[in-house]
């Protein structure tokens, strides 16, 4: 019985610059809006984000804004109740 060559490959590959660079992610405008707004608090204010107005779930798009805002080196905070996703700028520690 002859068995594949040792040396094949699993998977296919391609040129490097063909490597899609950055990460375009379903949640990617949603993020990028409340990125804009983040920028734009006052001190003390937070954003009122209907979730009807969220193209996933609350715990979705948390996970999503944390990613970037970590990448972005931005300390923020979440709560929510059954209507609204509250974002604001967190205190940053000492």
């Amino acid at each position: 019985m002859q068995g594949a060559p040792t040396d094949a490959m699993s998977f296919p590959s391609i040129l490097q610059d063909q490597v899609p660079k950055g990460r375009d992610g379903k949640h990617k405008r949603i993020v990028t809006r409340l990125l804009r707004d983040i920028d734009r608090l006052k001190p003390g204010s937070a954003l009122k984000v209907p979730l009807s107005a969220l193209p996933d779930t609350k715990e979705n798009i948390r996970s999503a804004l944390n990613r970037a805002t970590r990448q972005r080196g931005i300390d923020v905070a979440t709560s929510s109740d059954a209507e609204f996703l509250y974002i604001w700028k967190a205190e940053t520690k000492p």
